[in-house]
C-alpha cells in the first residue's frame, strides 16, 4: 500500500507541477498575443501615416513646375490690364487671351486656385505686405491693391499675394 500511496502523491505533485505549467503557460500566451496586437496596430497606424505622406508628396510633386508657370500667367495679367482698349475687341487678342483661360483651367484641374484679397483684411498666412498707403475712406489693415496674386495649391499656400495696404 506504501507503493500506491507514493504513486498517488507523484501523481498529485506532477498534477500540481502541470497545473502550474499550463498557468504559466496561459498567461505567457495571453502576453504574447497582447504584443503581437499592439504591433499591429502599430504597423497598421505606420502604413496609414505612410499612405499619407505618400499622397501629399503626389500632390505636392508638381509644386516647382506649378511656380514656373505662375509667371507666365501673372505677364497674362499685366498685357490685359494694360492693353488699349481699342484693341479689346481684336480678334488676334482675343485668341491670345483663350491661352489664358486655357492656362487657368489647367492650373484649376492641379488643385491651383487663387488667393482673393482685395477689400479683406491683410492675412500674414496668404499675403505679403510691400506697401502700407495712406486712406481715408479705408479702416487699416485692408488689403487696397494687389500687385502680384497668390495661389494655393490643395488649401495650401502656394505663393502668397503681394498687397499694399492702408495705413
Amino acid at each position: 500500500m506504501e507503493k500506491e500511496d507514493k504513486k498517488e502523491v507523484k501523481k498529485e505533485i506532477n498534477l500540481e507541477d502541470l497545473k502550474k505549467k499550463l498557468e504559466e503557460c496561459q498567461k505567457q500566451s495571453k502576453e504574447y498575443l497582447a504584443g503581437w496586437q499592439r504591433a499591429r496596430a502599430d504597423f497598421l497606424n505606420y502604413k496609414k501615416a505612410e499612405i499619407g505622406r505618400t499622397k501629399e508628396i503626389i500632390e505636392f510633386a508638381n509644386s516647382n513646375l506649378i511656380l514656373e508657370i505662375l509667371p507666365i500667367l501673372d505677364n497674362f495679367d499685366l498685357i490685359e490690364k494694360e492693353l488699349p482698349t481699342d484693341l479689346n475687341n481684336n480678334e488676334y487678342i482675343k485668341g491670345i487671351f483663350q491661352v489664358k483661360t486655357q492656362l487657368e483651367d489647367f492650373l484649376k484641374n492641379q488643385g491651383i486656385e487663387q488667393i482673393n484679397c482685395l477689400d479683406n483684411k491683410f492675412d500674414p498666412n496668404f499675403q505679403e505686405a510691400v506697401e502700407e498707403v495712406e486712406t481715408k475712406n479705408k479702416e487699416p489693415g485692408i488689403v487696397i491693391e494687389e500687385i502680384q496674386k497668390g495661389y494655393l495649391m490643395n488649401g495650401k499656400v502656394l505663393r502668397p499675394a503681394k498687397v499694399k495696404i492702408s495705413k
